[in-house]
This record gives C-alpha cells, sequence and structure tokens, in this order.
C-alpha cells in the first residue's frame, strides 16, 4: 500500500505539521506499538486533555475544529458528540467505531489500524473521556484478520501501560476497549444496523429517532463514529483549532486533510494524505501518475462504489464535499476509482448492482425489490436482450429508489452510479436494446433468481 507525501515527487517529508494521521508511519509498513508511537508523541493529546482540559471543552474544541465523519456522509463530529445527554445521572454510555469498511475501492481505515492502531485507541480515548462514555467497541469487518490482530495487540499495551482500564491517568475515569469482528454485511455501515449486529440482532437499520445519542447500544446513549474520523481527534487537541484549519487548501470548506487514493488502471494506485481541497487532477495525474500506457481515462468516480461516475473534464474540481458537489456527485470516502476505456460502462453497472443487491438487507420494499430489478434489467441489456423503454425503466428505478424513498441511504447510495453511467453514456446502454422484431413478451421474459 502507497503512502506518499504532499510533493508529487515526493521530495517533501511527512511531518507532524503537515499530516497529522501518517506522519508517525513507518517506511516498512509494520505496525507502530506502543513504545515507539510513545516516542512519537502518542498519547501527548490524550495526556493534554486528561489533565488540562475539561470534557465539555474537548467536545467544544472538536465542533470548533470544523472536523466531520469521514466514513462518507459528513456530518459535523462536533455537533454529533454535542447531542449526546447531558444528564450526569445517565452513567451508562457507549462509543463505537465503526470500522466496517465495506465500501468497494476502500481501504483507508485498513491501513490506519494495521500500521497507527495506537492512533485509533487514543482518539477513541479522548472522545470516550469528552463523552463521558464508559465502554467502547471496534466493530471491525470480519475480513480485516490483520487489523484485529494488531488492534488487539494494541488495546493489551494500552491496558498495561494504564491507559485503558481503570483509573486512567489517575483520573478516576474508567474506559474499557473491545474489538468486536462483523459478520461480513455491507449494511452495517449504516450506525444502527451496526447496532443491531452487535447487539446480537439482523443487521436492519432502525427508525431514527430516536437517534443513538439517545437510544443506542441496549437503550443507552451511543456515538458511532468512523475511524478516520477518530484519528484525527488527538491532532486537533494537541495542535489546536487554528492550526488544524490551516491544512486545507484556499477555497475549501472542510477542514483539515483526509485520506485519498486511486485505483483502477493508474500508473500509481496507492492512498495519501493530502489536505482538503485539493484537485482530482492534482491526485490522478501528480500522485496516481495518469492512467498506465496504452489506456485512456473513461470515467472516475471519486469515493467508492456508491458515488457517481464523473467524466475527464471533472478533474479539476476540489476534493471535499462542497467541491464534488459542485459537479454533481459526492465526495463519499475520498478514494477514488479510474474507469479506463477498455470497460463497458453496462457490464460495470451490472456488477455494481449485484453486489448492492445482495447487500440490501432487505427490509423496504424500494430497496429489497428495486435493485434486484435493475440487475434483471442490466443483465438483459448486457447480453443485448434489452427491450424497448428498459432505460426509461432504470431511470424510473434510480428515481423511485433515491434519497428520502427509502429507509436508509443504501439505495440512493446504490443508485448514484448507475444514473450517472445513463447520464453520460447512454449510447453504450442503447446499443443492449434489441430490434423491435426481437422483442420478448414481458411474460415470456426470463426471472433472475438471487441477483
Amino acid at each position: 500500500m502507497t503512502l506518499t507525501s504532499f510533493g508529487p515527487a515526493n521530495r517533501i517529508k511527512r511531518s507532524a505539521e503537515t499530516h497529522p494521521l501518517t506522519w508517525r508511519l513507518r517506511d516498512d509498513g509494520e505496525a507502530v506499538w506502543l513504545d515507539e508511537y510513545q516516542a512519537k508523541n502518542g498519547y501527548a493529546a490524550a495526556r493534554k486533555a486528561f489533565a488540562d482540559m475539561a470534557q465539555d471543552d474537548i467536545v467544544q474544541t472538536v465542533k470548533d475544529s470544523g472536523l466531520k465523519g469521514r466514513g462518507g456522509a459528513g456530518f459535523p463530529t462536533g455537533v454529533k458528540w454535542g447531542l449526546m445527554p447531558k444528564d450526569e445521572s445517565i452513567n451508562i454510555r457507549y462509543l463505537l467505531c465503526n470500522a466496517d469498511e465495506m465500501e468497494p475501492n476502500t481501504w483507508k481505515d485498513r491501513m490506519l489500524m494495521e500500521q497507527l492502531p495506537h492512533l485509533l485507541i487514543e482518539g477513541m480515548l479522548i472522545s470516550a473521556r469528552a463523552l463521558k462514555t464508559y465502554r467502547g467497541y471496534i466493530f471491525l469487518r470480519g475480513e480485516y484478520t490483520t487489523a484485529a490482530k494488531h488492534l488487539n495487540r494494541a488495546v493489551e499495551e494500552a491496558k498495561a501501560a494504564g491507559l485503558l482500564g481503570k483509573n486512567i491517568l489517575g483520573s478516576g475515569f474508567d474506559f474499557e476497549l473491545f474489538v468486536h469482528t462483523g459478520a461480513g454485511r455491507y449494511i452495517c455501515g449504516e450506525e444502527t444496523a451496526l447496532i443491531n449486529s452487535l447487539e446480537g440482532r439482523r443487521a436492519n437499520p432502525r427508525s431514527k429517532p430516536p437517534f443513538p445519542a439517545a437510544v443506542g447500544v441496549w437503550g443507552k446513549p451511543t456515538c458511532v463514529n468512523n475511524v478516520e474520523t477518530l484519528c484525527n481527534v488527538p491532532a486537533i487537541i494537541a495542535d489546536g483549532v487554528d492550526w488544524y484549519k490551516s491544512l486545507a487548501r484556499e477555497g475549501s470548506e472542510d477542514m483539515g486533510t483526509k485520506l485519498m487514493g486511486f485505483s483502477g488502471k493508474v500508473k500509481n494506485p496507492g492512498l495519501w494524505e493530502l489536505p482538503f481541497g485539493v484537485t482530482g487532477r492534482e491526485l490522478f495525474e501528480d500522485y496516481a501518475g495518469g492512467m498506465r500506457d496504452g489506456y485512456k481515462l473513461k470515467a472516475w468516480q471519486p469515493g467508492g462504489a456508491g458515488t457517481g461516475f464523473l467524466l475527464p473534464e471533472h478533474l479539476d474540481a476540489q476534493m471535499y464535499a462542497g467541491g464534488i458537489a459542485k459537479v454533481g456527485t459526492r465526495m463519499g470516502t475520498g478514494l477514488a476509482m479510474a474507469v479506463d476505456d477498455s470497460v463497458n460502462m453496462v457490464s460495470l453497472l451490472r456488477n455494481m448492482e449485484q453486489f448492492f443487491a445482495r447487500e440490501s438487507c432487505g427490509f423496504c420494499t424500494p430497496c429489497r425489490d428495486g435493485l434486484p430489478w435493475s440487475v434483471k434489467l442490466l443483465m438483459a441489456i448486457e447480453n443485448g436482450e434489452g427491450q424497448p423503454g428498459d432505460i426509461e425503466t432504470l431511470l424510473g428505478l434510480v428515481g423511485f429508489l433515491g434519497p428520502g424513498k427509502t429507509f436508509c441511504a443504501h439505495a440512493p447510495g446504490a443508485v448514484e452510479p448507475l444514473g450517472s453511467a445513463i447520464k453520460y453514456f447512454r449510447h453504450e446502454f442503447e446499443a443492449g436494446i434489441a430490434p423491435v422484431s426481437a422483442v420478448v413478451p414481458p411474460l415470456a421474459r426470463p426471472i433472475v433468481v438471487g441477483a
């Protein structure tokens, strides 16, 4: 996995001043364990938070920093923290780390957990102090076996050093932390489905309100944050709000840095910590090196399979939520995928929609029935057996499964790439529509089982 610096030619060394998430990484890619982490100023922010800051001051500092969720939704972290109840009589509260990183083409949290497990633990420790939570869980994607091993070792190291458990740093504050591996469902990325799964229930999203801050794990106040989000907290506490805001490029409404990447047939696929506001072109050309010889960029997704496709002319958009919104899609996880000119968009979308259909929890009708329907139509078009009106039906499904039409955001994310692909590459879909003479009556068309 590649980690480079701000400089396109890698001449600028990562430092604590410019790369708060990645400056401690080892060049050999091995994990940074407790002794080395503390030698690199690890847990200094936690000691500051425990010794010098009131709990409400920690919350206010994070709110003032402008830190937003790094899992894809981008909700302001300090605002979410502020939703936790102020009633001191509620002495059972939970902090959950959403490490169920199942978004296709996304691996940023995996890198942090495998190589910097103590950064996540320190972020959770400070957050627990701020939120008065006595127990935390890292809900980890089941396939991340190396991350599980490293996190469990780091938890034991922190316990032995008095950084987890009872009376942490002599403060009288107790915090227990557990690593919980999931059973492998994409829907667990939705925070209330994650909570249900942690409780041993089926991973269905819950109705909101009440929100987890009021009624979460086992009916108690709960805060759920993404891995990368929590890993930003120590630097904010250690170095302050003004410094953190100064990291972003001019024009960006999002503060700090972001782990961004590019995959596909690019010369240098990888992952980099970059300031919010860099352009997609910088990310694609200066860091990913452009397309491999013999390939041309046809389209790209800015942040995972649940974001809409963009064209090469959109590469000048700034990589932050508002900047990507200006060209018609979402920032998502910030890990982009290049689609080369050898890829048929119908086949790519059929593959994507099959994944999303299979990962639906099946709770609401539009998602449960609409996504398999889209797969059926895409398979027909892919095989040259599409019928007149199929493209319009697909566009209708994009509308029926859009934001506000389903119980959670799974279906809207699933159909966003479909709608954009038809918008920009409709001719490829039209090529799969059979001649009128070959039209099959609707009742005679095959039913796709298990799509």
